[in-house]
C-alpha cells in the first residue's frame, strides 16, 4: 500500500483552519482521512501557561520534536500514540492510538516551524486572513465555545501578538498555497486571495482570463514566479461551477471524489455555500490527488517541487 499523503493547514488561532480541514475531511471521506490538531502537542495546560507567562504560540510551549517525529511516522504509514489536549477546559486527556489512512490532514499553529516538520508535508497550506477579521472570528469562537469573555479574548490577543509575529506568520514562507479570506462587497460572503507559490506545480489557470475580469476574478504573476488568484465571494455560481469543472478535468482519474459538497460550511445548524471556498478546496484537492498519483507510481512529491521561492511577509 502506498504511503499516506500529508496535508498541512497552518495559521494563527481562529484563522479558519478547522473550517478548511473539516470540509476537506468530509469531501475525501472520513473513512479515508486521519485528522490531527497539533494543539494536542502543547507542553503545558492552560493553568500552567498562565503561571509561566507563556502562550501556546511559542515553540517552547509545545513538544515540537515529538510532533515532527509523529508526522514522520504517519508519513511512513506507522501508527502513533498521540497526546490529547481538551480545549473545553484547557487540560490534557488520555493519549489516543492513531493509525494513518490514505490522507493525513494536520492542522495547527506550528506545522512548518522547523525544516523537519515542513518537509514532512506533501501539500502545505497557510491561512492568512486580515488581522481585523481573524480577531473578530476569535472573539466569536472563544466567547461562544470556550467560555471566555470578550475582554479576556482581547487581552489574550494582545498578549499573543509578539509570538504571532515571531513564530506564526513567518511560516507563510513555507506554504505552497497562501489563502487569505477577506470581507467582500457582499457582507454575507468572503472574497479570497490565493497565492500559489513555486513550491509545487500548480494547474494552469490561464483559462480564467480575460473573460472573467468583469466578474471580479483576477490572476496575476509576481516577480518570484508565484501566481495570485482573486475570487470574489459573490461570484456567479454558474461560473464558479465551470471553474471547478475545469480543474476537475485536470484530475480525471479522481472522479470518485466529485462531490456537491465543495464550498459548504456551517453556521450553527445551517449549511451555507461559498464559491470562493469551493475553489480553494478544489485546488487543494488537485494537489492531494497529484501527490497520491506520484507516490502510487513510486515517486515522492518532494521531488516535484519546482523551486524554493516563497511569498514575503509583506
Amino acid at each position: 500500500m502506498a504511503r499516506p499523503i500529508i496535508l498541512g493547514v497552518v495559521g494563527d488561532s481562529a484563522a479558519g483552519k478547522t473550517t478548511i480541514s473539516k470540509g476537506l475531511v468530509a469531501i475525501l471521506g472520513a473513512e479515508h482521512v486521519t485528522h490531527i490538531g497539533t494543539d494536542d502537542y502543547h507542553r503545558y495546560d492552560r493553568g500552567q501557561r498562565s503561571e509561566r507567562g507563556i502562550t501556546p504560540l511559542h515553540p517552547d510551549c509545545n513538544y515540537v520534536d515529538i510532533m515532527a517525529q509523529h508526522v514522520r511516522h504517519l508519513r511512513d504509514g506507522e501508527p502513533i500514540l498521540k497526546p490529547v489536549y481538551r480545549h473545553g477546559d484547557g487540560t490534557f486527556g488520555p493519549p489516543m492510538y492513531v493509525v494513518p489512512k490514505r490522507f493525513v490532514v494536520i492542522e495547527g499553529l506550528l506545522g512548518y516551524h522547523t525544516d523537519q516538520l515542513s518537509d514532512a508535508h506533501d501539500v502545505r497550506v497557510f491561512l492568512a486572513p486580515p488581522e481585523e477579521l481573524r480577531r473578530a472570528w476569535k472573539i466569536k469562537r472563544d466567547t461562544t465555545k470556550r467560555g471566555y469573555s470578550e475582554e479576556q479574548v482581547l487581552e489574550e490577543l494582545d498578549r499573543r501578538e509578539p509570538d504571532s509575529a515571531a513564530f506564526i506568520r513567518p511560516q507563510r514562507r513555507n506554504a505552497d498555497m497562501l489563502v487569505s479570506f477577506q470581507p467582500g462587497d457582499d457582507s454575507d460572503k468572503l472574497d479570497v486571495e490565493l497565492t500559489l507559490t513555486q513550491g509545487l506545480p500548480h494547474p494552469d489557470l490561464s483559462f480564467l482570463l480575460p473573460r472573467d475580469v468583469s466578474m471580479g476574478l483576477a490572476l496575476e504573476h509576481d516577480r518570484l514566479g508565484s501566481r495570485r488568484l482573486f475570487v470574489p465571494g459573490n461570484l456567479d455560481p454558474a461560473r464558479g461551477a465551470a471553474i471547478e469543472e475545469a480543474i476537475w478535468e485536470k484530475m480525471q482519474f479522481a472522479h470518485r471524489l466529485r462531490t456537491e459538497r465543495l464550498g459548504e460550511f456551517n453556521v450553527g445548524v445551517e449549511t451555507h455555500r461559498s464559491e470562493s471556498l469551493a475553489i480553494v478546496q478544489v485546488l487543494i484537492l488537485y494537489h492531494l490527488v497529484m501527490a497520491k498519483a506520484a507516490v502510487a507510481v513510486g515517486g515522492d512529491t518532494a521531488s516535484a517541487r519546482t523551486g524554493h521561492a516563497r511569498p514575503t511577509d509583506g
